[in-house]
């Protein structure tokens, strides 16, 4: 079974003072489903489909993410977070600018 694409959401997070890529990324996600609302998933759950959540979040050190932090920050749906090389290191500062795409798909019960 193939899932279909319903949404695509960006946001942007930063850890001002303090370097640390998991929070700017856990705010980059937050601010990508902040403005979202969409009932449409409870109809889907309830029918047995299934929601994935996939997360891409670009940090200059993916390697520093707590992946299970930030997979926090999504309530529903089967979520995986994916780190990537990139996001902003600001220079002469300890500041750290994260991006973040989130696609959510539904695989439909058959």
């Amino acid at each position: 079974m193939s899932a279909r694409r319903y949404v695509l959401e960006f946001g942007m997070g930063v850890d001002v003072h303090g370097n640390d890529s998991t929070k700017a990324a856990c705010r980059a996600v937050s601010d990508a489903i902040r403005h979202s609302s969409l009932p449409f998933f409870q109809d889907i759950r309830a029918r047995g489909g299934k929601m994935l959540v996939d997360v891409t979040v670009a940090v200059p050190d993916p390697d520093s993410v707590k992946v299970d932090v930030v997979q926090r920050e999504l309530p529903h749906g089967e979520v995986t977070i994916r780190p990537v090389s990139g996001g902003l290191r600001v220079t002469g500062a300890d500041t750290i600018i994260a991006c973040a795409a989130i696609t959510v798909s539904v695989e439909e019960a058959t």
